[in-house]
């Protein structure tokens, strides 16, 4: 399952791993849009794959639950708090614009 997330984190500048019910996933995907950002979204609870998907997630961020999973060029960056602290100190964008996710 590990290669599966590793392979479907790099399919995009952003791809995000979600659960379609989950407020915190909302929230990430909500700014993403709101920068402008055509994010890649897996929602697990819709993949037969999903839990073993949630538990590799869960594994590389070190907590459950592991959504939301954000990956920006391929590299975890982590969940809802992680993204907005980047975001308030102002360096989600430019890490957005680094991965070819935005070109504002």
């Amino acid at each position: 399952m590990a290669e599966r997330v590793s392979r479907l984190s790099t399919e995009k500048a952003v791809v995000i791993f979600t659960r379609s019910q989950c407020p915190m996933c909302h929230t990430v995907l909500s700014l993403f849009s709101e920068l402008d950002v055509c994010a890649v979204v897996h929602e697990l609870d819709k993949d037969p794959r999903g839990r073993d998907m949630e538990r590799e997630l869960a594994r590389r961020l070190g907590r459950a639950p592991p959504v939301p999973a954000v990956f920006v060029g391929g590299n975890l960056i982590g969940s809802t708090d992680k993204v907005m602290s980047l975001h308030l100190a102002s360096k989600l964008v430019p890490m957005l614009k680094a991965a070819g996710a935005i070109w504002l």
